[in-house]
């Protein structure tokens, strides 16, 4: 089939640089990325193991708790696997967590947690202080989440079962993460079936479940806070325009540049189909999986000044 089973991706062709290029690497396996664990493990002694058993890596440059893993098929066979020192993660996805500017002590919310690859990284970071609450409307998905933080040692953390659209609003969070529900456009490397569903229908029902969520999250944040809206996906519908609505829906908020060294990302799009959008829209981040032979990410950075 070649280029023709990604069709229904040329609309990004204007947006997406080196287009042709793109298109190659959607055609390539993801490379196969853990995170190293740091509330069970030292790094370097997970390292040494992984090396004294022949299996080769390489460490992510931008990140010091990332490695590649070269020749492994399952990760999740291994045995660190199975003593919570690795998680199988892709490597975008450890994106949102890092730019959250978490403080020990603070409590967290991951509105879409399941099955909580970002959540227990939370944690990690917050090496177990504070508290994390992990929410999900999907109760397989949870049981999941379940099983990953206690593998993964994780102590400071309660799972919630809402719909995140109407997570109670009982008290406010130091920062949110709303990873949402996508058309996952993004993990097209990893699962081409996600080609059958692309189309304005999914894009849009797709827009207005996250824009609730995004509403959501910006009234569960204290002022001062931070929320992270991020997807897997390029459509500019789930991800630009829902940024652009809530900015234009709510007072008090603003969009913060996204700083990350060591990655290539793209700005965020101001314009999309001939509508404009909120200048600020540029501070976002586009991640391309030719740029850095990973997924695709689009994330925001709002904090709520009042």
């Amino acid at each position: 089939m070649g280029e023709e089973r990604f069709a229904p991706l040329r609309r990004y062709e204007r947006i997406i640089p080196r287009f042709s290029e793109f298109l190659k690497y959607l055609e390539r396996p993801l490379p196969k990325t853990v995170r190293i664990n740091t509330l069970k493990a030292e790094v370097e002694d997970v390292l040494a193991g992984l090396e004294e058993r022949g299996i080769e890596f390489e460490r992510l440059s931008w990140y010091e708790h990332g490695i590649k893993l070269f020749n492994v098929e399952k990760p999740g066979n291994l045995l660190e696997y199975f003593l919570g020192f690795i998680h199988p993660q892709e490597e975008v996805s450890m994106i949102p967590p890092l730019l959250m500017e978490l403080q020990p002590g603070e409590l967290v919310l991951d509105l879409c947690a399941a099955p909580g690859s970002k959540a227990t990284q939370i944690s990690q970071i917050l090496a177990n202080t504070g508290h994390v609450v992990a929410n999900d409307v999907s109760l397989s998905r949870l049981s999941l989440l379940r099983d990953n933080y206690e593998r993964l040692g994780v102590l400071n953390m309660s799972v919630t079962m809402y719909d995140g659209r109407r997570f109670p609003l009982v008290c406010q969070f130091d920062k949110v993460l709303v990873d949402a529900p996508c058309s996952c456009e993004g993990v097209i490397r990893k699962d081409y079936g996600v080609l059958r569903a692309l189309g304005p229908r999914t894009y849009w029902r797709m827009h207005r479940l996250q824009r609730a969520l995004l509403l959501r999250a910006v009234r569960l944040v204290r002022p001062g806070g931070l929320v992270i809206y991020s997807t897997c996906t390029f459509a500019p519908e789930e991800n630009e325009l829902v940024v652009d609505y809530v900015l234009r829906q709510v007072r008090g908020i603003e969009l913060e540049p996204i700083e990350l060294e060591g990655l290539r990302f793209v700005p965020g799009l101001t314009e999309w189909e001939g509508r404009e959008l909120h200048p600020d829209l540029a501070c976002c981040a586009r991640f391309y999986p030719h740029l850095n032979d990973t997924g695709g990410l689009f994330v925001a950075k709002l904090r709520k000044l009042a």
